[in-house]
């Protein structure tokens, strides 16, 4: 095997591991992205480490700081499977440390699509003298952080649609059966502690009057959302039961609802600008317990 082959296999491994320590943070690092680092020198790994938590230290901050012996960095390599940060945040940038450790080989899963970052990163990296190397299981990168990456690329947050269905094709009706078991329900629960806002429509809010809350996985409720344009959710609906944040739509269209969703921060990112062009009414509802009714701005 030639020595560019072995290389690329050996990339593709260590980041294949980036991934795996990076999932460890899915309960912990969100709205920020999850994130993996393992530091190799000579073919072995000496250091690894995962974004754990938002406000804390990132991954590769946590894998340098797992290195015993300090003096290997300048012959080591780094994996890490989304760009290194180059701006200050709640932390100092990532690329620094890299560069002041003396680290000279640097490999990237995939670009951050934030605009702090966006390719800066690389920038300072290959400007300090590192070697940058940028796509290693790029698409496996950016599918671990889909949400992230639909939130600043898109200006929305991602959507997953998930129903119930019988074998035959029966989603619902007048015979109330249920399809969820204690399995299905509790994997339920848990997307919901990984979404920041649910949705359902007028018909399910008044034939199954859903709590929408996350009982049975640990994590916060997603911000309730529903839709009634002609007013005939009664109050006494779980979700006006002012037990977490609701928003219900009455007017507006699909791009408007995301649009709302967008300038909430809602999805993986930090709270978004509002946009000028969206007309949007309205407060916001993270900070206290209570129904929202979001109508549009008369022009």
């Amino acid at each position: 095997m030639k020595n560019e082959e072995l290389n690329t296999a050996y990339d593709v491994m260590f980041m294949r591991r980036c991934l795996q320590l990076a999932r460890c943070g899915e309960a912990g690092a969100p709205p920020n992205p999850m994130v993996g680092a393992v530091i190799v020198c000579d073919g072995r790994i000496i250091g690894e480490g995962y974004h754990r938590r938002c406000g804390g230290p990132h991954a590769e901050v946590n894998a340098i700081n797992s290195v015993k012996e300090k003096d290997l960095l300048s012959r080591s390599t780094i994996y890490v499977s989304l760009e290194p940060c180059a701006h200050y945040g709640k932390t100092p940038p990532c690329a620094d440390l890299i560069i002041e450790t003396g680290i000279r080989r640097v490999v990237i899963g995939c670009a951050d699509p934030f605009a702090k970052v966006n390719g800066l990163g690389i920038k300072k990296l290959q400007e300090a003298g590192c070697e940058v190397q940028v796509g290693v299981l790029e698409q496996e990168c950016r599918k671990l952080n889909r949400r992230f990456f639909t939130f600043h690329q898109e200006h929305r947050p991602w959507i997953i649609l998930k129903w119930a269905q019988s074998e035959d094709g029966i989603m619902g009706g007048d015979d109330r059966i249920t399809f969820s078991n204690a399995l299905t329900q509790t994997l339920v629960h848990r997307m919901r502690a990984r979404s920041g806002a649910i949705l359902v429509g007028t018909n399910t809010a008044l034939q199954d009057n859903p709590t929408l809350t996350t009982r049975l996985w640990p994590g916060p409720n997603p911000l309730r959302l529903t839709i009634d344009r002609n007013g005939i959710l009664p109050p006494t609906l779980h979700l006006k039961d002012n037990s977490t944040p609701t928003v219900i739509y009455t007017h507006e269209s699909i791009e408007e609802i995301l649009a709302d969703l967008y300038v909430r921060g809602i999805g993986e990112g930090v709270q978004a600008p509002i946009l000028a062009e969206a007309k949007l009414a309205g407060k916001q509802v993270f900070c206290q317990n209570k129904v929202e009714t979001w109508e549009r701005k008369q022009s």
